[in-house]
């Protein structure tokens, strides 16, 4: 008799989705589009609910005098994930309290709602900075190479006399032992190199 297949969590389906072309970068931050996020997981559970947390005095956001933040909580299916953020300017610098819009924090309050839609699963790796969600085959990026310019010398030219100097210096490593040394920066031609030897062996 064939057991039944344990149900996904909430966790497990949302982690699985890949958000990454509903995303766009500000500064060194990743952020996902808050309107597409709450429709992407309203298609999953139909009957999660947002609350936004207000103070005291029933403002939807909180303060300490010096800086401020909202507090918004995202429940599905009973389990309720509340997050903090700070009200922050195009800089993503918390923005003094005197200073603080509607605007700022009405895009405050989408923002965190998405990152407590994150904490349920859904695009909670690119928080982490990874670049693929779980469940995905992540691909090795490719090594970097880097390249140093390497300059054609020539007889006569401005770093010649320096070449000869060094050449001069170090005659007991020999010709192949110099060339290898003086090819990292230059580009040696045949004649070049037989110049070199030449004054190896005066």
């Amino acid at each position: 008799m064939a057991t039944a297949k344990k149900p996904k969590t909430t966790y497990e389906v949302l982690s699985s989705i890949n958000v990454n072309d509903k995303t766009e970068k500000k500064g060194n931050l990743t952020y996902l589009s808050w309107a597409w996020a709450w429709a992407e997981v309203k298609k999953h559970y139909p009957t999660l609910i947002r609350t936004i947390y207000k103070n005291e005095m029933g403002w939807n956001y909180h303060t300490d005098g010096r800086t401020a933040w909202v507090e918004v909580g995202v429940t599905i299916d009973g389990v309720e994930h509340i997050d903090n953020l700070p009200i922050m300017d195009f800089r993503n610098k918390s923005i003094s309290a005197d200073n603080v819009t509607s605007f700022e924090v009405n895009k405050t309050i989408q923002r965190s709602t998405t990152k407590a839609l994150a904490l349920h699963g859904l695009g909670l790796y690119i928080y982490a900075g990874e670049d693929l969600p779980e469940g995905e085959e992540q691909k090795p990026e490719p090594k970097k190479t880097t390249t140093t310019k390497q300059y054609i010398l020539d007889i006569g030219d401005d770093n010649w006399s320096k070449v000869l100097l060094y050449v001069a210096k170090n005659k007991e490593l020999g010709l192949e032992k110099i060339v290898n040394q003086l090819g990292r920066k230059y580009k040696l031609t045949t004649k070049v190199k037989k110049e070199l030897n030449n004054v190896i062996n005066k």
